[in-house]
């Protein structure tokens, strides 16, 4: 059967793998799903912390403020 998504092969532990497969049967989902998901909240989250480093590292005392209509209007 073809698919349009990647494989790829991990090694989890123990303790990973029970966590993984107890939320899959909670949520009703193939353990690989539930995976899926997982990895993809963790890229949100570090994608996250990367924005609020560039945002912290622009947000200075002296900053000019523009109005959101000027700059979109």
């Amino acid at each position: 059967m073809t698919t349009t998504k990647k494989r790829i092969n991990i090694s989890i532990g123990k303790e990973t793998e029970k966590s993984l497969f107890r939320l899959a049967e909670r949520d009703q989902v193939p353990p690989a799903t539930k995976a899926e998901e997982l990895l993809r909240l963790a890229l949100e989250t570090e994608e996250d912390v990367v924005f609020d480093t560039l945002a912290q590292a622009r947000d200075k005392k002296a900053a000019r403020y523009v109005k959101h209509g000027s700059v979109w209007g």
